[in-house]
């Protein structure tokens, strides 16, 4: 079931140092909102704080809320493991266990879950899953070799196989194709259209014409200046930030006269 985000008034710290300042954003469900800015603006710190991620590291933490439906993930209540489950991550760098086979890998959210299923419902979730990921017609013939004996696209594919193999509302991918050649990365992209049929996806992507293919939404970064925090200055359709943005600050990055 994707869910709807709403971010309200959020900062995120580095213990006493400010990274990213008043952000406050909605997210569509069903959709794919795209958040582009400069190196070091905050973009992938925001990513992580919508699924717990960012207070791994010791000493960061969020002030405001954020809203998955209408349950804030940071109420005392909510256990960030819980979070996780319902919200799915994909990394910059392809990351398949690589001691694993492809099934294992597939299988390796839902048994650090506790989950017991029969063989069949096993096999089920590992076709379904990499399907759902187009890799399936390219491996089902060896899903007992290493995950990493794949390609870097399809090992890609298969990292985002292993995080809806657990059913989450949301996916969330900081910078997915950045390490893959062209023709990997488009077929990246086209599993991003299919897949936001059925999750929320919020990617973070310094690829300004991957954001203006593939995205409903995008939602640009920056720093107000050196050693300041980041903050979002502006988010809209895509086709309005690409064609005509409210802030002039957008307008530049965009065209190239900074970043």
């Amino acid at each position: 079931m994707a869910e709807k985000i709403t971010v309200k008034n959020e900062n995120i710290y580095y213990g006493d140092f400010l990274a990213v300042e008043g952000v406050n954003m909605e997210i569509e469900s069903k959709a794919i909102t795209a958040l582009i800015g400069p190196s070091g603006c905050g973009k992938s710190t925001f990513l992580r704080t919508l699924n717990r991620m960012h207070e791994v590291i010791p000493g960061a933490y969020v002030e405001g809320e954020v809203l998955v439906g209408d349950k804030n993930i940071y109420d005392k209540d909510v256990d960030p493991v819980q979070v996780r489950r319902s919200i799915g991550m994909v990394f910059q760098r392809p990351n398949p266990f690589p001691t694993m086979s492809i099934r294992e890998n597939v299988l390796a959210g839902i048994k650090l879950n506790n989950r017991r299923l029969s063989k069949s419902d096993q096999d089920d979730i590992v076709e379904e899953s990499l399907q759902g990921a187009n890799l399936w017609n390219e491996v089902k013939d060896r899903l007992n070799r290493p995950g990493s004996s794949l390609s870097g696209g399809q090992q890609q594919r298969l990292c985002i196989a292993r995080a809806i193999a657990v059913s989450p509302d949301i996916l969330l991918m900081d910078e997915p194709a950045s390490a893959l050649d062209p023709i990997s990365t488009l077929a990246i992209e086209d599993l991003m259209l299919e897949l936001k049929n059925d999750y929320t996806i919020v990617i973070v992507t310094h690829n300004m014409q991957q954001a203006a293919r593939v995205s409903d939404r995008t939602g640009f970064f920056n720093l107000a200046g050196a050693g300041k925090p980041g903050m979002l200055v502006e988010i809209d359709d895509t086709s309005k930030i690409f064609s005509n943005p409210t802030e002039k600050a957008t307008e530049d990055y965009i065209s190239g006269r900074f970043g």
